[in-house]
């Protein structure tokens, strides 16, 4: 192996604390939260970039929850969502103020080569963007998880946080934070430890923690 290579992980890494990136939060937030019996479980972020998974989302609820979940760590977390609601009046600037990120379909390089591109340019001048995404992709029952956050995560080379969203316990939770190894295989296995026991709104409409069958027979 040259020394310029990077010795492949055998499991993905994970990141110890503490994490430098802090914030301050909200406490109309917190309380709202704490109100509807809820809590959350975040020490921080190691780093100024990044992608966060959210599992399971099983219910329109989980938006709320999550959105509570932000003001309260007081973290600008950003999402994407579809370009078209950007162009309607009122509430394209309301998505754009809460963190949502027009998705752009149309471009050359795809979603995830766009967004490589967005990570970069906040690289360059060191200004914190961190995307929340569903792995699932939707909120119905599906086979797996879409290939698009684990894509991003590889080629932009970013820490990916596993977030908990778990009813049973009503904990919005920051599980930890793990480079990725490139083998689904091992990588996936790493995931379904992390996210063991965390139960949605509606229990049966949780993907099963692994490739897309359509996505896993292209590895």
């Amino acid at each position: 192996m040259s020394q310029q290579e990077t010795p492949k992980l055998l499991q993905p890494e994970l990141i110890p604390g503490p994490y430098p990136v802090q914030f301050k939060g909200h406490m109309w937030a917190a309380w709202l939260l704490k109100l509807i019996g809820w809590r959350v479980d975040f020490q921080g972020l190691p780093s100024m970039q990044g992608v966060a998974i959210v599992y399971p989302h099983t219910s329109n609820w989980d938006f709320l929850t999550a959105m509570l979940s932000k003001w309260t760590m007081g973290m600008p977390i950003y999402f994407l969502t579809k370009d078209s609601l950007f162009k309607i009046p009122l509430v394209g600037p309301w998505i754009r103020w809460i963190g949502g990120v027009p998705t752009v379909r149309s471009s050359s390089q795809g979603v995830v080569g766009s967004m490589v591109e967005v990570f970069a340019e906040h690289e360059r001048a060191n200004t914190f963007f961190w995307l929340g995404l569903s792995p699932e992709g939707t909120r119905k029952h599906t086979e797996g998880w879409r290939s698009g956050f684990y894509q991003l995560a590889l080629r932009a080379k970013l820490p990916l946080a596993v977030v908990r969203l778990d009813y049973k316990k009503k904990e919005l939770k920051f599980e930890g934070f793990i480079k990725l190894t490139g083998d689904l295989e091992v990588d996936y296995a790493y995931l379904r430890k992390m996210y063991e026991g965390a139960e949605g709104f509606n229990l049966h409409q949780a993907a099963p923690i692994r490739p897309l069958p359509s996505q896993e027979s292209k590895k």
